[in-house]
């Protein structure tokens, strides 16, 4: 599908992790809490104040959504940010060629409905704890108007080897508030659902309010809030990325400077030449590859053996989630062993532009 110019973003999809962890304050908390159900319910307050940066704010920078540049095999992002919390650092790796597949499952009506492929995994070292997170479904509405944005439905989960398990509502229709983004999530120990340790109730683009559950050990609080959160007021941290000229060739701002230049004039010629060179060199370099027996080398994430993961079936195994390694090209998660090349510290290796075709020999 060809995108419309007014649909048109300047950014990669490659960058969208940046939003994870544009409150690292938050998103660090957990690590801090001794208590395995309050680290439970730390992750669920991080992971919600995710969804407005990941999900609507290009609608509010930009006055809609926008489609983001498709990233190619071996695309980075890579920073870091620096609060009251410390410095924290961004790895992101395309690890999948997307020709031939579009990464999200998308039908037609009215609305866009995407069904989002793949899942996302937070560790807690200290802890060794480790958490499953589904993604939620997606639907775009607005196209008519053209102003589409961004609404969430169903429901995901997050599991915790340490035993709690959350499961979050999504509405976009307001059944719930009479509000659009509203959403209810539980937290409650895995298999009992009706044991509920945590409510949070409210709007993932607005405000949203914790209070305790019966089971929480809070019995003389049940019901009264005891935490909130308003995504309206909190400030997000810059993300800081490297110089243009000290950044690797295959990362995201450099590589595609030269299309999100011609998207901002509306030229859309420049954008279609520029864009061309860099899917017809990619595509040379996956021929030679293959006529050479073999694939690109990843550069901060590994393929798991088997296309399985241990982990992953043990807490997939009460949200019913499965692994679809057929669409993501296998199971994927970093490698500890390349911390050395930390984000923010410029070119990590020496590599051709991805515009530049290699040469035939």
């Amino acid at each position: 599908m060809t995108a419309p110019p007014f649909i048109l973003g300047t950014i990669s999809l490659t960058e969208f992790s940046a939003y994870w962890t544009e409150h690292p304050s938050i998103f660090v908390a957990p690590a801090s809490e001794p208590d395995p159900a309050k680290r439970a319910l730390l992750v669920l307050k991080w992971f919600l104040t995710t969804l407005k940066q990941s999900y609507s704010t290009r609608n509010e920078k930009y006055g809609s959504e926008k489609k983001p540049l498709n990233p190619f095999l071996g695309e980075l992002f890579l920073g870091k940010w620096e609060d009251q919390a410390g410095t924290t650092h961004l790895v992101s790796e395309q690890v999948r060629s997307l020709q031939g597949y579009n990464g999200q499952k998308a039908s037609f009506s009215r609305t866009i409905q995407i069904k989002q492929i793949g899942h996302a995994v937070y560790t807690l070292s200290s802890y060794n704890e480790t958490y499953l997170i589904t993604l939620p479904a997606i639907h775009i509405e607005g196209l008519i108007y053209g102003k589409p944005f961004v609404e969430l439905n169903g429901c995901t989960y997050i599991t915790s080897s340490s035993g709690y398990m959350a499961k979050i509502d999504y509405s976009g229709k307001g059944w719930l508030s009479g509000k659009k983004n509203s959403f209810i999530a539980t937290l409650f120990p895995i298999g009992k659902e009706k044991d509920i340790l945590y409510t949070i109730e409210g709007q993932w683009t607005d405000s949203f309010t914790i209070k305790a559950g019966g089971g929480s050990g809070l019995k003389k609080h049940s019901g009264d809030p005891i935490d909130s959160y308003n995504a309206k007021t909190a400030k997000t941290t810059p993300l800081i990325v490297p110089p243009l000229d000290q950044q690797d060739p295959y990362e995201s701002n450099r590589a595609w400077q030269s299309v999100a230049a011609g998207i901002q004039k509306g030229d859309m010629d420049i954008v279609h030449i520029e864009k061309s060179k860099i899917e017809n060199a990619q595509r040379e370099l996956r021929r030679k590859e293959q006529a050479e027996g073999r694939e690109w080398q990843r550069r901060f994430f590994k393929k798991l053996p088997g296309n399985t993961d241990d982990m992953f079936e043990k807490l997939a195994r009460p949200c019913g989630e499965r692994i679809e390694a057929e669409k993501t090209g296998g199971v994927w998660r970093f490698d500890e062993s390349k911390k050395t090349h930390q984000a923010g510290q410029g070119a990590v290796v020496d590599q051709p532009p991805p515009s530049a075709a290699p040469q035939q020999v």
